[in-house]
């Protein structure tokens, strides 16, 4: 078995969020590592849990998708 790729989602609804995670939970080949609400968070969390794969929300208040993606 491979070892599964570690997810970090990110968006700013909660609800949406929390079923983005449901549906990856239930692959076999993927595990969320982390959520993030905002860009900032993002950019935190991905330095932190080094995932392999970030699933990111392009329109966000603050910090945007498009932008935490560049830093």
């Amino acid at each position: 078995m491979t070892t599964p790729y570690r997810v970090l989602v990110v968006d700013d609804h909660p609800v949406f969020r929390a079923g983005l995670c449901a549906i990856i939970e239930g692959a076999t080949d993927l595990t969320v590592v982390g959520e993030a609400a905002s860009g900032s968070e993002a950019v935190a969390s991905a330095a932190a849990l080094q995932p392999d794969v970030v699933l990111m929300d392009l329109n966000m208040p603050g910090v945007g998708g498009i932008e935490a993606t560049r830093r």
